[in-house]
Formats: C-alpha cells, structure tokens, sequence
C-alpha cells in the first residue's frame, strides 16, 4: 500500500509539474493570493448552507462567554469573507484577522449584511504571530477553515490563549485528516496532499488538529469529530466545537 501511495502521489506531482516549477520561482503563490478570495466566496457560500445548522448549534452559547462590562469582544482568525458573521449575537465588536489583505475588499457585503455587528478593525497579520492584539483583550476567539493551512498550529493556539481573558471561549471547525487509516478517503487524501496544498493556498487535507487542541491544555474542551455535509469527500473529516481558557 505504502508503494502504491508514493507512486500515486509521483504521478500527481508529474501531472501538476507546472505549478511547482512556477512556485519555485516564485510566480505561483502571489496569483494564488488574488485568487483565493474570489474562489473563496464561492465556496463559503455553498459550504455555509451545508454547515448553517451546525454552525447555528455551535455558537447559539457565545453571549455566555460576555466580559464584565457584558460587551463581547470577538476576534475572527482566517476572517475570509466573512461567512460567520451572520451568527454572532447582535451588538458584539468583531475585529477581523487575515493574513492576505485582499480579503478586506470582500468583507465590506457581508458587513454590510450583517448590520447587528459592531465592526472594529482588520488586522493584517498570521494567526501565530498577531503582536498588536493586546493580551487577554477577547471574550471570544473564532477560527473556521483556517488550521489546514497555517504552518504552526500549536504556535497558533499559543497566540489564541494568550488574546483570550480568562474563561474566554475559542470556537473552531476545522477539517482533518481522516481518523480512519483503511478508509478511502484517508487514502486519497495521502496521495493527493502535496498537490491539494499547492492549488489551495497551502491547505493541507491530512491536518490532525484535535490532537493540538489537546496538547494547548485549554481548562475546558468540547470537541467532536463528524463527517461534514460536503460533496468532495476528501474534506468532509471534521472537528467542532470550542474551548474555554
């Protein structure tokens, strides 16, 4: 099986040669970048009518996670096009964190969509590593669809929890590599992987995230694994759920 894995996964290197050889030089990644958004917008809104029931479930608890001053500071990392805003309670102050600047551009409809919100800033910058979010400054931290692609996950938790006061809450859905090592899925998702992450914008289908959540040591962890409502079976292992600081 193992011989076969690296000769599938040789031939998609071949047929996908162009690609590498254009991001080795460098001319791939900043087309990707421009990209990105506009494949994303699509993708979001197909996906968030799949996800819009679990979604709904996951965050209809997000006022208890309120400060003192009954005010909810919400932080979004990988914030994209804004596809979640329409499930946060109304009146809470979203700052929204990406490191590609060319989503700003896409957020201003669903900001505008999305009225009930109170919109405090973009924040250009990697999820591990965002100095200018002050320590312990969020009630609520919310990640979707962005650990797959994010080069140090534990680094990234790291940042999470140290934005976070405590007993703030981070909400997550991430897909991940299939827990099942004799599925199909699991399969395909070793042997397409490397080429997967070039044509995504370094999205990696074989991410096991819950084992990060685990190793992050938040006080509280709810977290389930499911198979997401999605056509393309290689995405559809997911986790979901949220931690408490």
């Amino acid at each position: 099986m193992a011989v076969l894995i690296f000769l599938l996964q040789f031939l998609a290197a071949v047929i996908f040669l162009p690609l590498h050889i254009l991001s080795y030089l460098g001319l791939w990644d900043p087309f990707v970048k421009k990209l990105f958004p506009h494949f994303l917008t699509r993708f979001t809104e197909s996906y968030n009518k799949l996800m819009d029931d679990e979604k709904r479930k996951l965050f209809k608890n997000m006022s208890d996670f309120s400060g003192p001053s009954k005010e909810l500071r919400l932080l979004e990392l990988g914030c994209g096009t804004g596809a979640n805003f329409k499930h946060y309670p109304s009146g809470c102050k979203v700052t929204c964190l990406d490191i590609n600047p060319n989503f700003q551009n896409f957020l201003s409809e669903s900001q505008a969509k999305n009225e009930h919100l109170i919109y405090e800033s973009f924040v250009v910058a990697s999820a591990d590593n965002m100095t200018s979010v002050a320590d312990s400054s969020m009630d609520v931290v919310v990640c979707t669809l962005l650990a797959c692609s994010v080069p140090n996950i534990p680094a990234v938790l790291k940042e999470v929890k140290r934005v976070l006061r405590k007993g703030g809450a981070f909400y997550f859905i991430e897909h991940v590599a299939d827990v099942d090592e004799s599925s199909w899925i699991c399969f395909f998702q070793k042997v397409l992987n490397s080429s997967w992450k070039l044509i995504f914008d370094g999205c990696s289908i074989r991410r096991t995230t819950w084992k990060d959540l685990e190793n992050a040591k938040f006080s509280e962890m709810n977290l389930r694994h499911i198979n997401a409502p999605v056509p393309m079976k290689l995405i559809r292992p997911h986790i979901i759920g949220y931690a408490v600081k």
